[in-house]
């Protein structure tokens, strides 16, 4: 199958029905009545369990008046089309792509700005929001990306979610300590709040910016450009003049109270617990703007595929780069799912005792998030659990395979972890070693191939 060109548009709404035209196959549109929100959630579950990730369209989902699309990053294929290639070669194009920075450009089509409210006219309890699981405190925004400009105009792009704390303020969490933290802490120091745009509905390629894993010196809307291999297409937001897509769904404006605090959470996490660690921020929102015919674009929280493939998509793909760089026996680096962020699994042709070790310590040291490490030889498949395991199984000794490292900062989401994020680490080598004495069960390819022309006729037809 050829690949469609997703990124000559910036627009999510061109995007959604270049893929729909596309990819009929990976698309499913429900059109019948969805009685709860929630149920939005429950039926990527539903579809998930049987092995299906496609994306989502509702159109008829009870107190929310616009289409809302979801399920977008479920799929690591679907992520490669994005980026016009394939999963094999997906690390290696995010990374190309992502570092031929282009300075975004501003343009006089804002569809974001068609409608504009300010002040007390802001009634945010009558926006529509998702209520994504039974344990979430409230209807929740999970697709909002935070714009933030330092003193010098560099951009900064972080996720945070946010429900609605009176008709004009947002309660969220920076629970990241990342850029934007920092940007606020430096802000207060000045006595002042930080000003910031929070975005909703943006093309996928600028929600994978988002994501990016950059020095704090580098604007992630930059990055957006070279996703798109053309510059951000931005306009001023209409109190503070901060740069944002221009073809954005929703805009809120305002600034974040480095003084309040307010109650928020608990909200189903990436861990797949509810989580109630929360900096408990507050955004006061002063301006919002939306489009004549928005999208709600939702991101599926919890341990979904979503949640986790828009981070650990950008989060691999440094990964691999910098490893493979170091380390030239390294194949391959995968985040599984399973693993929830905390885990990573990396394949290496190894050329001298020990290596392995090293190249897992490098993965420990650089990525603050992993907890446990698995290091296995290049004929395993890290996209396949049963593989790894079966590595560890077989070629693991626990009296001279592992080590751990204690007493390292970690994500304070991490429900085991202490209250200030503190974790320990494990690194386990499941390579084969030099003394390994062992032959790997095989077939001839004559053989693979009478099999499968023998089976030609009585395949089942697979799920997506």
């Amino acid at each position: 199958m050829s690949i469609p060109d997703l990124a000559s548009s910036q627009d999510l709404h061109d995007f959604v029905s270049a893929y729909e035209r596309s990819c009929p196959e990976d698309f499913l549109d429900i059109t019948e009545a969805v009685p709860d929100s929630q149920d939005v959630t429950s039926v990527v579950w539903e579809l998930a369990a049987a092995g299906r990730h496609p994306m989502l369209r509702f159109g008829n989902v009870h107190g929310i008046p616009y289409e809302v699309v979801t399920n977008v990053f479920a799929c690591r294929r679907r992520i490669s089309r994005m980026l016009g290639t394939d999963p094999q070669n997906l690390h290696d194009a995010y990374q190309a792509r992502a570092k031929n920075l282009r300075e975004p450009v501003e343009v006089g089509d804002a569809p974001v700005l068609d409608r504009v409210t300010e002040g007390d006219a802001i009634d945010l309890r009558t926006f529509p929001l998702l209520t994504h699981f039974a344990t979430d405190r409230a209807p929740y925004v999970t697709s909002g990306i935070i714009v933030a400009e330092g003193t010098d105009g560099t951009g900064n792009l972080s996720y945070h979610r946010a429900m609605v704390h009176s008709p004009t303020e947002l309660a969220t969490s920076l629970h990241s300590r990342g850029d934007l933290w920092r940007m606020q802490e430096a802000a207060a120091e000045r006595g002042k709040p930080l000003r910031v745009a929070m975005v909703l509905g943006g093309h996928p390629l600028f929600m994978l910016a988002a994501s990016a894993r950059v020095p704090m010196t580098v604007d992630e809307r930059q990055v957006a450009g070279g996703l798109f291999g053309a510059p951000l297409e931005v306009v001023r937001s209409p109190r503070y003049g901060i740069r944002v897509p221009a073809t954005a769904d929703f805009l809120f404006e305002g600034v974040i109270d480095p003084e309040a605090r307010v109650e928020e959470g608990p909200f189903g996490e990436f861990t797949g617990y509810s989580s109630d660690r929360s900096t408990n921020s507050l955004l006061r929102v002063e301006t919002m703007s939306s489009r004549r015919d928005p999208l709600l674009l939702d991101v599926v929280g919890g341990n979904s595929n979503e949640h986790l493939n828009l981070s650990r998509v950008p989060r691999e793909s440094e990964m691999a780069e910098k490893l493979k760089g170091r380390f030239p026996g390294v194949t391959a680096v995968h985040y599984p799912n399973s693993g929830s962020h905390f885990h990573c699994y990396v394949k290496l042709r190894q050329r001298r005792a020990g290596e392995a070790r090293q190249v897992m310590l490098g993965l420990l040291g650089w990525d603050p998030y992993l907890k446990t490490v698995i290091a296995v030889d290049d004929d395993i498949d890290v996209t396949n659990d049963s593989e790894v395991l079966w590595a560890l199984a077989t070629h693991f000794q626990p009296a001279v395979d592992l080590f751990v490292v204690d007493g390292l900062p970690g994500s304070p989401l991490d429900p085991s972890s202490s209250l200030e994020g503190a974790t320990s680490r494990l690194a386990l080598d499941a390579t084969r070693g030099p003394d390994f004495a062992g032959t790997r069960i095989g077939f001839s390819q004559e053989s693979l191939d009478r099999a499968a022309h023998l089976l030609s006729n009585h395949a089942a037809p697979s799920l997506r």
